[in-house]
């Protein structure tokens, strides 16, 4: 689980935390503003706090679809908005689900997902079922290697044993730039 601080000045400057009440994730709606208002973040490599787990935690109040909700908002806001075209890395469970989930206009720049997996690829392109179009949408589907940025990375890190990353690192992109994860 991330953990971040700030200064106090800076927290009275972003403004309290959103005290809506229970399943409102108000530590992600701060971390938000904080960007929002051009506060900054420096990954450190290492545990700098222990959380203990118990059952009435408050955290278990707030759904999982309240925070997937949330997120896509805040990339639709901060990057998809200025970019007129992007890739999905990731034609499996999580790319279609991101996919679905993305504004009507966001949908509609989404040029293509892009996967290693071959049974992925041959089928070629991904139906979107739910749309009310006529025709329903189909999203090309290409191997990584052939797909154009920017892409949006919906592969979690850590997960393949270092070949997911030595396939990202081989196409010489820059993070916050020809790419954000999403996962």
């Amino acid at each position: 689980m991330p953990t971040w601080f700030c200064s106090r000045e800076w927290f009275y400057h972003v403004g309290k935390f959103d005290e809506g009440g229970k399943g409102v994730p108000e530590d992600l709606l701060f971390f938000y503003k904080h960007i929002q208002k051009g506060g900054e973040v420096v990954r450190v490599n290492h545990c700098l706090l222990l959380y203990r787990y118990h059952p009435q935690a408050a955290t278990h109040s707030v759904l999982e679809e309240t925070i997937w909700n949330h997120r896509v908002r805040f990339l639709e806001d901060r990057v998809l908005s200025s970019w007129t075209s992007f890739t999905i890395w990731n034609a499996g469970k999580q790319g279609k689900k991101l996919y679905r989930s993305l504004s009507p206009a966001n949908r509609k720049k989404v040029t293509a997902f892009c996967d290693v997996d071959e049974k992925k690829i041959t089928r070629g392109f991904y139906t979107f079922e739910e749309s009310e179009e006529r025709p329903k949408p189909k999203i090309p589907i290409c191997h990584f290697r052939d797909a154009s940025p920017p892409f949006i990375i919906c592969v979690k890190l850590d997960l393949t044993g270092g070949a997911f990353e030595t396939n990202l690192n081989m196409l010489n992109l820059k993070e916050g730039v020809d790419y954000y994860h999403f996962n």
